[in-house]
């Protein structure tokens, strides 16, 4: 039995600038952290006294004999790609719901790719890791994505991801003062709306829009900055940040006309209202998770007023992807079969 844990992400600043057709042209960067929610993905060698030879768990069942057959596209390109010769079993939890602005599709690949590859023995480190889903994502299964989702995956931390057509990508941390980084993340509220929604279809219009929006592509990539020299001037209210995330929202809405709805807009306003500096929804937008920072003194405020939400509570992994469970003596290993 291997596990994978790989975390979800919370993105600040950036986001839109990390997509292919923008950064390949203009470059792009974006800042944020992995946050300690994790998606888990175990495989094993399934033994053979079954009418099935693949069974795949997540939100569906899937028991299969070719790989052809499988529905999951992350799980179908990877088999397809590795050709294992066994029968696997390959299970999926998440400490958060699928399709709510975390980066979950990129933690399931990203933790797929790296259980897969300790099951085959092998150690990948985390830049390939990175590479290997985003090509698998934009190049194999063609979907609406940028890039910054599997970076994170991959890295953890709280990063500095620039993106241009030479570089791909480099990943650089950001180092802030301890007090003032709990500062931070102690007076970041973030709520589920309770709203799923299929972020590759609002993706592919916003890179349509791309270029229509390029101002508030461009705002939204200088923010990025600004918001590092905040982190680290520690003479300056970190509570600036709040008017940083409210100005990105703004720009962000302005990107497609799906980014926001009528309920979404209330869940901002009751917010902001009852205390909340400033906010944004997380991801491509519809829906999903919604962030908001909130000086100490409106927490509770804030909380009452999105009471009918529910509250997570986070903190910032360091790790990123990582297999946390190593058993490597399948079935056919332990019945004297290899």
């Amino acid at each position: 039995m291997i596990v994978s844990r790989t975390p979800y992400r919370i993105s600040l600043f950036g986001g839109g600038s990390d997509y292919p057709a923008w950064y390949r042209r203009y470059g792009g960067k974006v800042c944020g952290f992995a946050i300690n929610k994790y998606c888990y993905i175990s495989i094993r060698e399934l033994p053979p006294f079954f009418e099935h030879k693949h069974r795949i768990v997540y939100s569906s069942i899937e028991l299969v004999n070719e790989m052809s057959e499988i529905q999951h596209p992350s799980v179908r390109a990877i088999l397809q790609q590795e050709e294992p010769k066994v029968g696997l079993e390959i299970h999926h939890d998440g400490d958060l719901p699928a399709r709510s602005g975390i980066g979950s599709s990129s933690s399931f690949t990203i933790g797929l790719l790296n259980a897969y590859s300790a099951f085959c023995g092998r150690m990948i480190d985390k830049r390939r890791l990175a590479e290997n889903a985003i090509h698998l994502e934009q190049e194999v299964l063609h979907e609406h994505v940028g890039s910054q989702d599997q970076v994170w995956a991959a890295y953890g931390g709280i990063n500095h991801i620039d993106f241009g057509p030479d570089i791909g990508f480099s990943v650089t941390p950001l180092i802030i003062n301890s007090a003032r980084l709990s500062n931070l993340i102690g007076n970041l509220m973030m709520f589920f709306t309770g709203i799923s929604r299929y972020a590759p279809q609002i993706a592919q219009k916003k890179i349509a829009n791309l270029e229509k929006r390029s101002a508030d592509i461009r705002r939204i990539t200088k923010l990025v900055d600004e918001a590092e020299t905040l982190f680290l001037d520690e003479a300056r209210p970190v509570s600036e940040l709040g008017e940083m995330l409210h100005e990105t929202w703004c720009a962000k809405r302005q990107l497609a006309d799906e980014i926001s709805s009528p309920e979404i807009d209330e869940i901002y306003e009751s917010a902001r209202e009852a205390g909340a500096r400033g906010g944004k929804l997380l991801g491509a937008g519809g829906g999903g998770f919604i962030l908001f920072y909130v000086d100490p003194e409106y927490h509770e405020s804030v909380r009452n007023a999105l009471s009918r939400l529910t509250e997570v509570h986070f903190d910032i992994d360091r790790t990123g992807s990582s297999i946390v469970i190593y058993e490597p003596n399948g079935f056919s290993e332990t019945m004297g079969m290899k």
